[in-house]
């Protein structure tokens, strides 16, 4: 009898090895080349998948070289930030795919598939996040189905165009700071120069500490120098394979970001407790996006949870910070390299607002600043790829995409692309949306800087209006041209920046 439960004890445990031992096995070779075959039949193009790492040490080792030395100004910048992806693009063409570890990439560069991408938001969903990912936000841009859904129906009053009257003088508040340390500089010699990726980044930590916590840049300092080191590990992690449950493995890298996500978690949570337990005392909720924030879930029968406020709060923090910053730093590079373009967007400014602040009906009718936001946007957008997977079996145009795919949008590709925006696709031509974004595009979806359809971002009213009110001040005040210093040398951290830094010479206006 004894013997009898020994064997069955022991088959038992061969019999769960040997599961393991046959999911790990179609994880790492069956089930990649299954799909790597389907592929092929449907008339998509790729390098054969190399064992569990599939393109990822090469493009490593590419991005390691192109991230080693700047650039021309005059160069693309595609092959830099992406060169393994541009080498594809060239070898296989536009409708190709890539191997991250064992799961393929298909690139989407079809107008008509990235309409039906965006569109259908049930079916083309976003890929699970890693699980280290998720320490740097985990809110709405990653939530999918009803969750979704809900979240965006308690966030959307914060976002609404007439909060932003509310908070304009949080803006001003934030760009008179730099812009009067700027004059002080300047003072003394007539001119100085300015790493501006520097000031830049200050002030937009400064208006969204304000604008949704309604504190300033030093009182949430703490929070930000914790999330730029989570900014920096985290794409670490999503450029190596992804192993189920690595990140329960205690290495240096796993330990930190956890310590600095419990860092981060406690003030905000202080925060975000105090302001709940003052609203249901019966004071006012502020007219900042967390007082906002907080109104609207208190008035839904299901609401966020105290975790859910705070990641959006965490995703508040990143994204408002983020996108702004680099919109402008990238602006100021390309104004400082078309100097007319500059001085019409000079007299564009002064003469809606002469020398008094920004008011928000003479920001909605800047048309040359939003035409050369929106070509700035284009040239060097953000977010350079978005990401979505396919579920199920999907027709997608004429291939049919097997599940277990991803799907990836490159934006930066998209919006360079000579086949939709010609052959000056590389040049810096703001007359392109003289018309509008609809005319630029001739309606096709190929400029989604903020990405397109019901996802579109939620804060990108946000970006534009901060990034009007800052470049409105700073041409008030000053001309600019880069330092000689200055390298030119955009690099993806999560979005698109200046690997060195953006030197600038600032001369007063007279």
């Amino acid at each position: 009898m004894e013997v009898s439960t020994q064997s069955i004890a022991l088959a038992a445990v061969l019999a769960v090895l040997a599961t393991l031992a046959w999911r790990v096995v179609n994880w790492v070779w069956l089930r990649p080349k299954r799909l790597e075959r389907l592929l092929w039949q449907q008339g998509l193009s790729g390098k054969p998948y190399s064992f569990l790492f599939g393109d990822i040490k090469e493009n490593t080792q590419l991005l390691k070289e192109a991230k080693s030395k700047p650039i021309a100004i005059s160069d693309d910048i595609k092959p830099r930030l992406f060169p393994f992806l541009h080498r594809s693009f060239q070898t296989h063409g536009k409708d190709s795919f890539i191997w991250m570890g064992p799961t393929p990439r298909v690139n989407i560069a079809n107008p008509e598939q990235l309409k039906e991408i965006f569109s259908k938001i049930y079916e083309y969903t976003k890929p699970t996040p890693n699980p280290l990912m998720k320490l740097l936000f985990d809110g709405l841009v990653n939530h999918e189905g009803e969750k979704w859904a809900r979240h965006r129906k308690i966030i959307n009053p914060a976002f609404h165009m007439e909060k932003w009257k509310l908070m304009l003088p949080a803006f001003y508040s934030s760009c008179a700071e730099m812009v009067d340390r700027w004059e002080r500089l300047v003072s003394e010699e007539k001119s100085c120069e300015v790493d501006a990726w520097v000031d830049l980044q200050t002030l937009t930590r400064d208006v969204i500490s304000r604008t949704a916590f309604g504190s300033s840049f030093e009182e949430g300092k703490r929070i930000f120098e914790l999330r730029e080191e989570q900014i920096l590990l985290t794409p670490k992690a999503l450029r190596s394979v992804y192993i189920p449950y690595w990140r329960f493995v205690p290495t240096k890298m796993n330990r930190r970001m956890k310590s600095i996500d419990k860092e981060v978690q406690a003030p905000l949570t202080d925060i975000v407790r105090r302001r709940e337990k003052a609203i249901r005392a019966g004071e006012a909720a502020s007219n900042d996006l967390l007082g906002l924030l907080l109104e609207s879930n208190m008035k839904e029968n299901i609401g966020m949870s105290l975790y859910d406020v705070i990641e959006e709060c965490k995703l508040f923090y990143f994204a408002g910070q983020e996108t702004t910053s680099v919109l402008l730093v990238w602006t100021m590079v390309l104004l400082s390299l078309h100097p007319d373009w500059q001085a019409r967007a000079r007299e564009e400014v002064l003469q809606t607002f002469g020398r008094r602040k920004p008011d928000f009906d003479g920001l909605n009718h800047l048309k040359i600043v939003t035409m050369i936001l929106n070509e700035v946007l284009r040239l060097y957008p953000p977010a350079t790829i978005l990401i979505r997977k396919v579920e199920k079996e999907t027709k997608l145009g004429k291939p049919t995409i097997p599940p277990g795919v991803l799907l990836s949008m490159p934006t930066l590709f998209i919006h360079h692309d000579k086949e939709l925006w010609g052959e000056d696709a590389e040049e810096f031509k703001p007359e392109r949306f003289a018309e509008g974004v609809s005319k630029a595009t001739k309606n096709l979806v190929s400029f989604f800087p903020f990405g397109w359809g019901p996802r579109i971002c939620i804060g990108q009213n946000f970006a534009m209006i901060e990034a009007k009110v800052a470049l409105s001040m700073i041409l008030q005040q000053f001309t600019f041209e880069l330092s000689p210093s200055y390298a030119h040398a955009p690099y993806t951290s999560i979005t698109l920046q200046p690997q060195y830094g953006a030197r600038f010479i600032l001369h007063k206006v007279n």
